[in-house]
């Protein structure tokens, strides 16, 4: 059921599935209780490509060859889900944890994967068919639900499948900023972080397509209740575009592989990453091919960095944030434009999920983040509507290290430490920050004079800099600013 051989791990690293993945996340965000989860706490609008890279990680784990990191990978999935419920706009209750709900993922997921094939012009088979489906139902017992909530048969699934888009799907909130709004003001992935011209010219001509494709591959009957449009050559386009994404498979071995191509588009000219020396000659060319078309387009972008700007300035702590500025790019996770908990619930989610954290550690970091929000909305809203807005937040101008905030980076520093000896070394440094320990060799600076480790009150001294300080920050800022 799992692992190589596998029929999902045949197809994981078949470009077309991107496109299948996009058509199964608009499914979901279409149930109203997921569609609820989504708006209210997921990361998906304002850090995209964060979420798409540890989907990709969170997926490769559940259908791995090794159980016991499946299974230690459900359990993270069952902690972070239990910690999302509460009311729609409607005063409907929610439920990350609802079976019929989580379900429904994993039955799109199935059937995207099935489209995918027939919008290609290359059917499953029954056999392959029904193994895949066969497979993703091991997926949701491996969650922890019960081998009922997906129907036994795959005859029976399609009827299950009609019934819930023709009468459960809504056109939801989620469902319109996924489809109108994130592939319109995508933000740039890191990779091309500095690079507005051209960021601007790709995102204007490819997400209307994008979207376009995937409202053309939706359900007819929900396209129709939804009112979704009907764009006069949808359907071409549709299929041209899923063929001709279809040829990269041709490729040698290798050259297409999801993981990789995730990892490439989180990586940051600066890092230590082998391949960023790659990326850095690639940044370069791409900033002058970005400045010639800032000749001939009418684009209106932010300027292009100066020549050696870059990442510099933030590494040498040069480069500050106005209030406004931090409270968009790290404390508004959501990119609601409010901060409330599911802001900072978001970050203790990141945070966990790098370090891969375990039950009582991962409690111990939400626990601080939780009282940290107690402290920040105390003292911030003034208003008592039990959020803080950015007018609130910079109208304050308060210093935020206070008690709960030096607690938070207490615990961050104890469950980054894995070993227990009061020093964070190299690779447990990498483990967070996913780039080298840059240490002073002189033995001043970032490494708190011992030669390299990173100990207790330099790190929590760096992470109130940052926090409160709003002080760029090199390893902070592709933690929690990065789109």
């Amino acid at each position: 059921m799992f692992g190589p051989g596998s029929q999902f791990d045949e197809f994981f690293n078949d470009p077309r599935w991107a496109l299948a993945v996009v058509r199964a996340t608009v499914l979901e965000a279409a149930h109203p209780q997921i569609g609820a989860a989504l708006i209210d706490n997921s990361t998906f609008v304002a850090h995209p490509w964060r979420r798409l890279q540890n989907t990709f990680l969170s997926l490769r784990r559940m259908f791995g060859a090794d159980d016991d990191v499946r299974q230690r990978e459900a359990a993270r999935l069952n902690r972070l889900h239990a910690r999302l419920n509460g009311t729609d706009a409607r005063d409907r209750p929610y439920d990350a944890m609802d079976p019929a709900a989580r379900a429904w993922v994993v039955a799109t997921l199935f059937e995207s994967t099935v489209t995918m094939f027939r919008l290609s012009g290359q059917p499953l088979e029954q056999r392959a068919m029904e193994r895949l489906y066969a497979e993703f139902q091991a997926f949701l017992v491996a969650l922890g639900n019960e081998a009922g909530q997906l129907p036994p048969t795959l005859h029976e699934f399609w009827r299950y499948y009609d019934r819930v888009v023709e009468e459960e799907l809504e056109n939801t909130e989620a469902m319109r900023i996924i489809l109108y709004k994130l592939f319109d003001h995508l933000p740039a992935p890191p990779l091309l972080n500095g690079l507005p011209t051209l960021w601007a010219l790709g995102r204007a001509v490819g997400g209307p397509v994008v979207g376009a494709i995937t409202v053309a591959s939706l359900p007819e009957p929900f396209r129709r209740r939804a009112g979704l449009p009907e764009l006069l050559g949808a359907q071409t386009l549709m299929q041209s575009a899923y063929l001709t994404v279809g040829l990269a498979r041709f490729l040698p071995d290798g050259w297409i592989r999801a993981e990789n191509v995730a990892d490439l588009l989180a990586l940051t000219p600066d890092s230590d990453d082998p391949r960023a020396r790659t990326v850095r000659a690639l940044h370069q060319k791409m900033k002058r091919a970005g400045a010639f078309l800032r000749l001939v387009t009418p684009f209106a972008t932010e300027p292009e960095p100066e020549p050696g700007a870059g990442p510099e300035p933030a590494a040498r702590g040069g480069m500050r944030r106005d209030a406004e500025e931090f409270f968009r790019e790290v404390l508004d996770q959501t990119g609601d434009g409010y901060l409330d908990w599911p802001d900072l619930a978001a970050m203790a989610r990141e945070l966990s999920t790098r370090l891969d954290l375990d039950e009582p550690e991962e409690t111990r970091l939400y626990t601080a983040y939780a009282d940290w929000w107690r402290e920040l909305q105390s003292a911030l809203d003034t208003d008592g509507d039990g959020r803080v807005s950015a007018q609130e937040y910079a109208a304050a101008a308060p210093s935020l290290a206070g008690p709960a905030l030096i607690r938070v980076a207490e615990v961050l520093f104890d469950v980054t430490d894995k070993d227990g000896n009061q020093h964070i070394d190299a690779d447990e440094y990498r483990a967070l920050f996913r780039t080298a320990f840059r240490r002073d060799t002189t033995g001043a600076g970032t490494s708190g004079g011992t030669g390299g480790a990173y100990t207790r009150s330099a790190f929590v001294k760096d992470f109130l800099s940052f926090m409160s300080g709003r002080q760029r920050s090199t390893p902070y800022d592709p933690l929690l600013a990065q789109a």
